[in-house]
């Protein structure tokens, strides 16, 4: 096996440590994202966060659009987004955790294309629960890729973004015929139900954790706020 490089640890608020660690794979360096023994992101696992914001912006009905993307993890949500967004896009990304935001500028600066320096972004250190709520129709898109998805918590403050309260602060910070996305590591019907209820038009897409199409599947719900 391997050896792993431990390159940063970082405090989760409310409690928890991240670790980051990288190791060279086939003449090229992977990184991990690990809480305890759980692996959160592994930079060969971009293929569903890309599709996030793919199947997304492929959605949007703005000439602009305006996109509040809720987790920047390694940043390929990002990454991809600015790569079909045209000039006079807007992307906020919320990321809770500040040394994410330094890693992100750091170590894996080159993995994600130092899209944190693209003139289209703004980066919040902040909750995005706090950011969705206090916006009003300010939003054509919200992508959420917070945690494991709303069946697989490793936060649980993170539950109030998929309650029906989170739902129907999500749904009045969107535009018109706005698209709320959620990636998710597994299916949720439960969730489903709670996004028709909230009065959404629900999509639930599965897509690969791998970007050749390979590996396990994860969910994501594309869920459009009626016009």
């Amino acid at each position: 096996m391997i050896a792993r490089e431990l390159l940063d640890t970082a405090t989760i608020p409310g409690g928890g440590e991240l670790r980051l660690f990288r190791r060279e794979l086939k003449g090229a360096d992977e990184y991990s994202i690990m809480l305890g023994r759980i692996e959160l992101m592994n930079s060969r696992l971009s293929g569903s966060e890309e599709a996030l914001a793919t199947l997304t912006c492929a959605g949007l009905q703005a000439k602009n659009p305006r996109l509040l993307i809720g987790g920047y993890g390694m940043g390929f949500t990002l990454r991809a987004a600015l790569a079909v967004l045209p000039p006079q896009a807007h992307v906020e990304v919320a990321e809770l955790i500040p040394a994410i935001i330094q890693w992100a500028r750091g170590p894996m600066a080159e993995l994600t294309q130092n899209g944190l320096n693209d003139s289209r972004v703004t980066a919040t250190l902040g909750d995005v629960c706090d950011i969705i709520g206090q916006a009003d129709r300010d939003y054509d898109a919200i992508l959420l890729d917070v945690d494991n998805g709303p069946d697989g918590l490793t936060h649980e403050a993170n539950d109030r973004l998929y309650s029906m309260a989170g739902l129907s602060a999500a749904k009045t910070a969107l535009r018109s015929n706005g698209i709320l996305a959620v990636w998710s590591s597994e299916g949720d019907s439960r969730f489903t139900s709670r996004l028709h209820k909230a009065g959404f038009a629900v999509d639930v897409k599965t897509v690969a954790a791998r970007s050749n199409g390979k590996g396990a599947k994860h969910t994501i719900w594309l869920a459009r706020k009626p016009s």
